[in-house]
């Protein structure tokens, strides 16, 4: 008699095949354009329209042959100038000082929006243990960085079309228009490859971040040393940012230059696809060193915890902003030979800066840009703490004796006074410079640094903006970028574009006094922060009472 038992058994296996490396590409496309629909947007907007609003400018502040000139002869023969704003190929028409004055920020900013979105849907995907969780379904191994390299491509695309029609709609040349366009846009795909190679070597997304901007910063310095030192020119063709300057849009452009930029993005982001299969998900190529098996004494306090998470940030960032004051420093004595005889750029430096003065008006210009830059440390800082709840790092400890308060306390100590610390660096290099230039360091180095440090409510008030979105809107903490975006922008380009006072009225920068060259005013400064104050007292008052993750 023959049982069930001993009846042969029929074994179904699960197909040994692997998905297509690209299955589910499309998928991850749109989830991850979702997930960015506002921030990504904004930055897309905010970087290309700027070009042409500085186009229609340039008529107006340059209105004669004599001004014209002037500007030629005094951007030519200053080195500073170059270091920061690249060669002057041609600044007889608006479109080639408008490649001029924009033609390396706003690469540089584009680049950084690039880094940013690889970083965040490869990378940082990992680090919350979402990308293992979609990876356990069928899903190509390729598809997370090919959907990731698709929207940062893709958003750069669309900067450098809305360049070219920005710049082709103020009436400039089309080919030059085309040219500027583009060699962005490239230079954004460069950069794309880059985030794509460092999300594969680190095993965080901040260290990721890092990596990538790291480079992004030594290949902007092989730009400036090369451009503003005639006998080694040649450092300038080591970056890519060089590269874009040197198509010259609107001065005889150099199409061929193009192809570099287009290889380089393929090779880079050809390194980054061969790296993916050579490390497990959640794993870099280079994991990080396991730490100890007890913490030291001086590691065993929420602060201690965030000075161990915040030191290299703020580190890598002081160095930064000490190479951006001494560079903006060196600026400052030769800056009376670039304005020439324009009476209208006396007035927009002088809405940027006070009326005191060319060079005190250029120093609170540039001291005002140094505090809206310094405002992106702080974001970086505030939202370390959504980064922390993101990665469940933060049940642990809240379920010890550490308070919420407490906790959070510790993260904002370094992005208020973290601050503080970069603007004080950026003013003292400023101020030492522009002292040593002009043989006065005693009474430069104060008053630089006091115009400086004079920005710190400001800022403070974009912290506090930061914490409420953490607060209330924590699924969408990340858009205090674009805020902070919006007011970089704002400050830099706005008075350059004759943007309305009342646009440049939103920007708490607006309201600070601009020293050195106007008289010291306590009222806006006490009302900023005192706005601060209230917007954070009730954003960690929210983070009381909400829930965790």
């Amino acid at each position: 008699m023959t049982t069930t038992l001993d009846r042969p058994r029929t074994t179904h296996h699960a197909p040994s095949e692997s998905p297509h490396p690209l299955l589910g590409t499309w998928q991850m496309t749109r989830l991850a354009l979702r997930r960015d629909r506002i921030i990504l947007p904004i930055w897309v907007l905010l970087i290309g329209l700027i070009p042409s609003a500085g186009a229609n400018a340039y008529e107006e502040l340059y209105k004669t042959p004599a001004e014209r000139a002037s500007l030629t002869a005094g951007a030519g023969a200053n080195p500073s100038l170059s270091l920061l704003y690249g060669p002057p190929f041609d600044l007889s028409t608006a479109g080639g000082w408008t490649t001029w004055r924009y033609g390396t920020l706003i690469p540089l900013f584009l680049a950084l929006a690039c880094v940013f979105t690889v970083t965040r849907h490869t990378r940082q995907e990992e680090d919350t243990g979402r990308q293992e969780l979609l990876s356990s379904t069928v899903l190509g191994r390729y598809a997370p960085l090919t959907a990731a390299v698709l929207v940062s491509g893709a958003a750069s695309l669309v900067t450098g079309l809305l360049i070219t029609a920005g710049m082709a709609g103020a009436k400039l040349p089309a080919s030059g228009a085309l040219a500027f366009g583009l060699g962005t846009a490239l230079v954004g795909w460069v950069f794309t490859g880059v985030a794509a190679i460092a999300a594969q070597l680190a095993e965080y997304s901040r260290t990721a971040n890092g990596i990538a901007t790291a480079v992004l910063g030594v290949t902007f310095l092989f730009r400036a040393v090369g451009d503003s030192a005639k006998d080694i020119d040649w450092l300038s063709w080591l970056s890519p940012i060089g590269w874009g300057t040197q198509v010259r849009p609107f001065a005889q452009e150099r199409w061929w230059v193009l192809l570099l930029l287009l290889a380089a993005a393929v090779v880079l982001g050809g390194i980054g696809y061969a790296l993916l299969p050579r490390r497990d998900i959640g794993m870099g190529l280079y994991p990080a060193r396991p730490g100890p098996a007890a913490a030291a004494e001086t590691l065993r306090s929420p602060f201690a915890l965030a000075w161990r998470l915040h030191r290299g940030a703020l580190i890598g960032w002081g160095i930064g902003f000490a190479l951006m004051g001494a560079m903006l420093g060196s600026l400052v004595a030769g800056i009376g030979d670039v304005v020439g005889d324009s009476e209208q750029t006396r007035q927009m430096l002088e809405r940027m800066g006070g009326a005191s003065g060319i060079e005190d008006a250029f120093l609170a210009a540039m001291t005002g840009m140094v505090g809206a830059v310094a405002t992106m440390y702080a974001v970086q800082a505030t939202l370390r703490m959504r980064s922390e709840e993101v990665a469940l790092r933060v049940e642990p400890l809240l379920a010890t004796r550490v308070g919420r308060l407490r906790w959070a306390g510790s993260h904002l100590v370094f992005a208020l006074l973290g601050t503080a610390v970069l603007m004080a660096v950026a003013g003292l290099a400023m101020g030492l410079l522009h002292g040593l230039r002009i043989s006065d360091v005693s009474g430069q180095v104060p008053a630089v640094l006091g115009a400086s440090l004079a920005q710190l409510p400001a800022a403070w008030v974009v912290v506090a903006a930061s914490v409420l979105l953490f607060a209330f809107l924590p699924k969408f903490a990340t858009a205090a970028w674009a805020v902070a975006a919006f007011f970089v922008l704002l400050k830099v380009f706005g008075p350059v574009a004759q943007v309305s006072q009342a646009v440049l009225n939103i920007s708490p920068f607006t309201h600070i006094p601009q020293l050195p060259s106007a008289e010291f005013t306590a009222t806006p400064l006490l009302w900023l922060t005192g706005i601060a104050i209230v917007a954070l007292a009730a954003g960690l008052a929210r983070f009381r009472q909400r829930d965790i993750g």
